[in-house]
């Protein structure tokens, strides 16, 4: 199951592709992070648009859906989330990170989440109408992004 998640061959990520994972990377798919949270001061979150109490209650709908579909599934949002990444092109590969064992093998379990195409196109089309709100970095780490 490993195999699939550590080899890829050189390619540049999708602006589309990159922003889902980097969600799941934020944690913002996991659905463990809610509108109401309270971050410690040394959290980087506290810094990222994206994180705003504003803009978390905005993107909830995003998380909702993601968690509607994981329940349907049996599975996390995040499994769901890098499933939907694994089926995109053959030579993506999320290489999520952690520092916590069940989350290493959480994510692993993403790689045996069968989505159908029909799964692929309800989230794809549910996801297109639900906006998010929110820059992914603060505009000076921004700028920095794709140099």
């Amino acid at each position: 199951m490993l195999s699939s998640w550590m080899v890829c061959r050189s390619r540049v990520f999708d602006p589309e592709y990159d922003s889902m994972f980097r969600r799941i990377k934020q944690g913002f798919l996991t659905g463990q992070i809610k509108a109401d949270a309270k971050f410690d001061s040394t959290d980087f979150r506290n810094n990222v648009p994206r994180f705003s109490a504003e803009n978390r209650k905005a993107n909830q709908a995003l998380v909702d859906l993601i968690g509607r579909f994981a329940a349907e599934k049996k599975v996390t949002p995040a499994q769901v989330a890098l499933a939907w990444l694994l089926a995109q092109k053959p030579w993506i590969v999320p290489i999520p990170g952690t520092t916590k064992l069940h989350r290493l093998r959480e994510n692993c379990g993403a790689a045996a989440v069968q989505l159908a195409p029909e799964d692929l196109r309800e989230l794809a089309s549910a996801a297109a109408k639900i906006p998010v709100q929110g820059a992914r970095y603060p505009e000076h780490l921004q700028k920095l992004v794709g140099r």
